[in-house]
């Protein structure tokens, strides 16, 4: 049997470790790379013409949805997961908005992730019961969005940003960790400021570490 080329994109190098593990123990699957970062992932993918790319939101300097974007546009003959611990009720929509055609949480088991990757090469999409079920509830009421918050609102370079203030870093890092300017990085903070209606940036470091908090 020819098995299923699969490259593994992800910054804890445990992860892809116990992900080529699991995927080495299935006749029909075989990982062909890994990366941490968008250009290594890219040089991968390019090199490999994989038939799935396993990506990770958070990566080394930078964002899994950007990478998402560029592999839709370059290789779209490889289908992208995402495999990510950040909430599928905030960022799945999101992930399959870029180009993404499935979207697992970390806390899944391995059969999950197995039957997911399958679902996904077989040309169908893999979301979970649970968001299945309130994407449905979201279009029957009509609402546009799969949560209904103020963050909801931001863009996705602007939610990541707020994540990465909640998490406590300076703005400096945040532009070096995602691979933008420190002005760009204002401007992002300046924008959601107003869409959150905070005052100054003292209100909005209080309200990124508050929605980091819940979500711990």
């Amino acid at each position: 049997m020819n098995a299923h080329r699969i490259v593994l994109v992800d910054d804890h190098p445990l992860v892809r470790e116990w992900l080529a593990n699991l995927l080495h123990q299935q006749k029909d699957l075989a990982v062909c790379g890994e990366a941490d970062n968008i250009d290594a992932a890219l040089q991968r993918i390019r090199h490999t013409k994989p038939d799935i790319a396993i990506v990770d939101l958070s990566l080394v300097n930078g964002w899994g949805l950007d990478l998402i974007r560029q592999l839709t546009l370059e290789a779209p003959e490889t289908r992208i997961i995402v495999l990510s611990m950040h909430d599928e009720k905030l960022y799945a929509e999101r992930a399959m908005r870029a180009g993404a055609r499935g979207y697992v949480m970390k806390r899944e088991t391995a059969k999950v992730i197995v039957a997911a990757i399958r679902q996904v090469l077989r040309g169908e999409l893999y979301l979970s019961v649970g968001l299945q079920a309130m994407l449905a509830r979201n279009f029957v009421s009509g609402r546009k969005s799969a949560v209904a918050s103020p963050v909801a609102t931001l863009s996705d370079r602007e939610l990541e940003v707020f994540r990465l203030i909640g998490q406590g870093l300076p703005t400096r890092q945040i532009a070096l960790s995602i691979g933008l300017s420190i002005k760009t990085v204002q401007t992002y903070q300046a924008r959601m400021r107003e869409k959150l209606h905070v005052a100054n940036f003292s209100e909005l470091v209080r309200e990124a570490v508050r929605w980091c908090d819940t979500r711990a």
